[in-house]
């Protein structure tokens, strides 16, 4: 990502994003949009992280409660939730859910297949005809 950022002087779409939450999970809990950008390094324009804190409020990946004058942000979920959610948009903005869920499954690799399988509560014989 740094070496993107040094050759064109621009972040990656995202990239901030995926910084904020970062810092977000290392806060002890609820934190300031000052106390993320003091994170970051303070490279950042306040209006910076709070557009960056407010368009993750939209998707869902952070919560926010009042803190006196300001907000305190939490994130929603780790991770693997953050791209569950954004995996079930992308699939609700479609209109032939089985096609696309197909698609998925069948451009798994063995290990994925397998794992998925197992968590679908089928061992692999007997999905297989």
């Amino acid at each position: 990502m740094a070496e993107h950022r040094q050759r064109t002087g621009r972040r990656r779409q995202g990239e901030l994003e995926v910084l904020v939450l970062s810092a977000l999970r290392e806060a002890d809990g609820p934190a300031t949009a000052r106390w993320v950008r003091e994170r970051l390094g303070g490279d950042l324009a306040h209006t910076t992280v709070i557009t960056i804190l407010t368009r993750l409020l939209a998707k869902g990946a952070v919560t926010r409660e009042r803190a006196g004058r300001s907000f305190a942000w939490t994130p929603a979920s780790d991770r693997a939730g953050l791209a569950a959610h954004r995996m079930r948009k992308v699939l609700d903005a479609e209109s032939d859910r089985g096609a696309v869920l197909a698609s998925f499954v069948t451009g798994l690799g063995p290990d994925d297949e397998r794992l998925l399988r197992e968590l679908l509560g089928q061992s692999p014989s007997e999905g297989e005809d």
